[in-house]
């Protein structure tokens, strides 16, 4: 598994945990599950972060994946849920891809 997981871009990781994370927790009314699967992706992305970039970029990354996550349920107040889940996801992938998966 970690294997697949490696070849995966870290940034499709990071946003692929945040809005499936968002959608576990909708469509099961489970939200312990939902974090569950935030919290995979997110230790899987951190992981690749590290040993990508070194400590510090993925210190970086792994905070705004959790300001992200944070962030989006104020935000979702203002534009929606869906659109605060894309929207912070699509800014996660984003900060990943410029300093970690463009390089590859």
């Amino acid at each position: 598994m970690a294997n697949v997981v490696a070849k995966v871009p870290a940034a499709a990781v990071a946003a692929g945990g945040l809005v499936g994370g968002y959608a576990v927790a909708r469509f099961t009314k489970k939200r312990p599950l939902g974090g569950a699967v935030l919290a995979v992706a997110g230790a899987a992305a951190a992981q690749q972060w590290r040993q990508r970039a070194g400590a510090k970029t993925g210190a970086a990354l792994s905070a705004a994946y959790v300001a992200g996550f944070a962030g989006s349920h104020p935000l979702a107040k203002k534009v929606g849920a869906w659109p605060a889940v894309l929207g912070v996801a699509g800014s996660v992938a984003l900060a990943s891809w410029v300093m970690v998966d463009r390089r590859r």
